[in-house]
């Protein structure tokens, strides 16, 4: 087991990408805090995976909700090893002037802030022990963007630059920060994406990946794995793209 006594918090943990990485990283012998806004929907996810994950209910972007369960986390964990920052949200794909304002703030609450407000909650942590792994899950968006999505683009463009900062500014407190550039993905945001769900659409989001589909939960999670594991003890600073060849 590569993840064998190691510990995780894993946010947007109750469907998709999310879900995903904490049943690869329980497989792999990690206990998981299990974050997301819809608590009901995380319990459940929970209680299908077992004792080794411990469901909790937070607004990633709420900053005084996230200071308290992150430190519930800690002590119910008993340490931190792992903190994977996964939980997001997007605007309907549409016209950029088009989006109101109170989505362009959820989105860059959600996708961007709740890094910071968790970096804050979990590092002096990470530090006071000497290591942590910080995984962040950006978007081939923030690399190659897709038209009607601008604002969102722009969130996942953050994701994936402050990633890299992240990592040089921790580096000496042996602190690893990487993330992951998904392609789109079988998930519940993909209508969003795609602004209408249609087979014609997505086949054209299926023919624009060289490698002829789009990403799953699975695909994701076995990226987080090996950036999580001590295989990658050497990888700090990366955006991998796992993307079947779209960005090329």
């Amino acid at each position: 087991m590569r993840l064998r006594n190691r510990t995780a918090i894993v946010t947007g943990a109750a469907q998709g990408f999310g879900l995903g990485i904490a049943q690869t990283f329980i497989r792999e012998g990690a206990l998981v805090a299990m974050l997301d806004i819809n608590g009901d929907a995380v319990a459940k996810a929970a209680a299908e995976l077992g004792p080794a994950a411990i469901p909790m209910r937070c607004d990633v972007a709420d900053s005084a909700e996230v200071a308290r369960v992150a430190d519930d986390a800690i002590k119910g964990l008993g340490h931190l090893d792992i903190l994977v920052n996964n939980a997001g949200t997007t605007h309907r794909n549409r016209p950029m002037l088009e989006v109101e304002e109170d989505e362009f703030d959820r989105i860059f609450a959600v996708n961007v802030k709740s890094i910071y407000l968790l970096a804050r909650a979990v590092v002096p942590h990470f530090r006071s022990r000497g290591r942590g792994v910080i995984l962040n899950i950006g978007s081939t968006a923030g690399l190659r963007p897709r038209p009607g999505l601008t604002w969102y683009n722009a969130s996942k463009g953050a994701v994936n630059l402050l990633s890299k900062s992240m990592a040089i500014e921790l580096a000496p407190d042996k602190v690893r920060v990487n993330a992951i550039a998904p392609v789109a993905g079988e998930t519940p945001l993909l209508a969003s994406f795609m602004g209408e769900d249609t087979p014609e659409k997505r086949e054209a989001f299926r023919a624009s990946v060289p490698w002829g589909r789009l990403s799953t939960p699975q695909d994701i999670a076995n990226s987080a794995l090996f950036l999580c594991s001590d295989e990658s003890e050497m990888v700090t600073g990366a955006v991998l793209t796992v993307d079947g060849g779209r960005c090329i």
